[in-house]
Formats: C-alpha cells, structure tokens, sequence
C-alpha cells in the first residue's frame, strides 16, 4: 500500500492516513478482506511514529472501514455499513469547499461537474 503524505499540509498525519485508506477502499485499490499492513510495518514504510499509523488505524476502525484481530491482523472491513450519508465532519469539509469555490467565481454547475468527475471514478 502506497501512502504519500504531504508535508506543510495543515491536515494532520493520521487524517492523512486515514484519507487514503478510504480513497483506497473507494476506487477498488483496496478490496474487502485485503490485509494492511501492521502498525509497526506502515509506520517503517512511511517514516513516520507507530503511534500516528495507530491513530488513524482507530478512526478507521471506529468508522467501520476496517477490522482488526490478535490471528488475522488489520483487513478491509468485508462489508461497510452504506448509510448514505455523510459525518458531521465531513459535511462540514463539504461546506467549507464549496465557500471556497463560491468565493473564486464558480458556478453551482461547474462545482457539480468537479464533483461528478471524482464521484465516477471513486476518489482519485
């Protein structure tokens, strides 16, 4: 699993991680069942402390994305519970990027072809 984080950026590391793993989850590159790697392994891969990989591991879980057991480690949750619906967080980040798209000139159109264009192709 590749995971670049952005240096400077004003999200915080394990959000970063988190981010990416949903990305992953979403556009096919990471399917149910997939195993991750550990906490130790990911955090070596990245260059980054453990206990940021097991922050962003907790959200993850907490989230319903991602299973973790002492026998088969950290999966890809098999089935995601498809609620439909948005955190309050991410409504919220929702909001804030359409401020920012009201306030550089774009019409509603426009925001919504951005939209369309990364809702079809899961993310990326």
């Amino acid at each position: 699993m590749i995971i670049v984080l952005q240096d400077g950026s004003d999200i915080p590391v394990f959000k970063q991680i988190r981010n990416q793993i949903v990305m992953g989850i979403s556009d096919g590159r990471l399917v149910p069942g997939e195993k991750l790697p550990t906490v130790r392994a990911l955090a070596q891969e990245i260059g980054i402390n453990s206990m940021t990989v097991n922050k962003a591991y907790q959200l993850l879980k907490q989230e319903g994305y991602i299973v973790t057991d002492r026998r088969n480690g950290v999966r890809v949750k098999e089935s995601i519970d498809q609620t439909r619906g948005l955190t309050a967080e991410a409504e919220q980040e929702l909001a804030r990027l359409i401020s920012e798209a009201k306030v550089k000139g774009m019409t509603r159109d426009d925001f919504v072809g951005v939209v369309d264009r990364y809702f079809e192709r899961g993310g990326k």
